[in-house]
């Protein structure tokens, strides 16, 4: 007589072997981190695998021209398919197309450090054009927005969940310093499938901000968040007194400053968490670059430093991406990098606020430093090798960072 055995408990068997974040899509970076953010973008309609990895394959790592051209040709391709489908009213699929398209025409900018070029501006209105038309052919719950900036605006989205009572919660989203707003669905479309309104935006050195507005990075980041918040008032359905925000990357730095200031915010989440951004990315560069940047030789070594970093095509990229989104000069960059670090107001954040880590982040070991110095009410929460969402900012984890993020946002917004 064969009796049922028990079920073993596979979540505690351990299996050996490299883990997939040592699958490389360039031997550049960034480009392999942005492979993956894209590969991450799948289920929620945004990108497609045989896509996106047909452009991998076409890019020499580190050739800017290259990677433009690539993603640009993929999506005028899809965005030329949507707009044949729109004409024969094939509205899903013409909409399906629209997105992705728009997801490329961003793709392709992301690793696009020449202001001067005419593409920038052109691929981010096409970026746009495409995303909104595949919110109107597709009904999902989205409307642009400008939100008052100074003497301009900042363009952004405001998602309203379908599940939402008469007053509803409200989550703010800002994104980091190379993806833009709308590349954080799987936050914002987490929160609406639970009753949670979401407002998404491109601040200075942002997004839209950047390339369609020239609006540059700022240390004073509640300076930002404060207009942002001011508009969120406006909207019928928010309800004022559960409004949280949410930082990704270097929006993680930022939005800590923001919630010092503005004690509006009922909650925070930082995803890593810095404390000194500034600090730490400089401490990426090479010995002698930092020392010739931040003055410690005399002028006549100035000079030496372009045939250092020329020497190291990733480290010039960033050095010239920095620059652009900074509104300096390469020279200027490190100096101007120093003021960003929040240590002498993290005593000012009072908000229960969420520090997110992973075990393979970039900077390892800052967002546990970050957390350990807020004296606010706080939770850490770190994603390891068995979440399979332990890459900055969970990318290629995205639906588990989801469930994780809002079980427990649920119970305090």
């Amino acid at each position: 007589m064969n009796e049922k055995q028990p079920i073993a408990d596979l979540s505690q068997i351990l299996i050996s072997g490299p883990h997939w974040t040592s699958t490389k899509y360039s031997s550049n970076m960034m480009m392999d981190a942005l492979a993956k953010h894209l590969l991450g973008l799948m289920p929620y309609g945004m990108t497609d695998l045989g896509e996106v990895l047909e452009v991998m394959g076409q890019i020499k790592p580190g050739d800017e021209e290259c990677w433009i051209t690539a993603w640009g040709t993929m999506a005028q391709r899809l965005q030329s398919r949507a707009e044949e489908a729109e004409r024969a009213n094939k509205k899903v699929s013409a909409s399906s197309a629209y997105l992705r398209a728009s997801t490329y025409w961003r793709a392709s900018l992301m690793y696009f450090s020449h202001p001067d070029d005419s593409r920038i501006g052109d691929y981010a209105r096409a970026s746009s054009a495409c995303y909104e038309r595949y919110i109107v052919l597709s009904g999902y719950p989205g409307q642009y927005v400008e939100i008052p900036y100074e003497d301009i605006f900042l363009h952004g989205h405001f998602y309203r969940s379908p599940i939402a009572g008469d007053k509803a919660p409200l989550l703010i989203i800002t994104p980091g310093r190379d993806t833009w707003a709308e590349d954080t669905r799987w936050v914002y479309d987490g929160a609406i499938r639970r009753g949670i309104h979401c407002l998404v935006y491109d601040g200075p050195g942002q997004g839209y901000a950047l390339r369609l507005n020239n609006l540059r990075f700022r240390p004073d980041w509640e300076n930002v968040v404060k207009p942002v918040v001011d508009f969120a008032l406006t909207i019928p359905g928010v309800d004022p007194s559960r409004i949280g925000l949410m930082g990704l990357s270097f929006g993680g730095f930022l939005v800590p400053r923001a919630v010092a200031f503005d004690k509006r915010i009922k909650v925070c989440i930082a995803d890593p968490g810095n404390i000194s951004w500034g600090k730490s990315i400089i401490g990426h560069f090479p010995t002698p670059v930092r020392q010739i940047l931040l003055g410690e030789y005399g002028e006549f070594l100035q000079g030496s430093v372009a045939s250092i970093v020329e020497s190291m095509p990733f480290m010039s990229w960033l050095l010239r991406d920095y620059a652009w989104k900074h509104g300096v000069s390469t020279k200027e960059v490190f100096p101007v990098l120093l003021a960003y670090d929040n240590t002498s107001i993290i005593d000012q954040i009072t908000c229960e606020t969420l520090v997110m880590d992973g075990t393979e982040e970039i900077i390892p070991g800052q967002a546990q430093k970050f957390f350990d110095a807020l004296k606010c009410p706080k939770h850490y929460l770190v994603f390891d090798k068995t979440t399979t969402a332990q890459s900055h900012c969970q990318i290629g984890g995205y639906a588990t960072a989801t469930e994780y993020l809002f079980d427990w946002l649920d119970e305090r917004l």
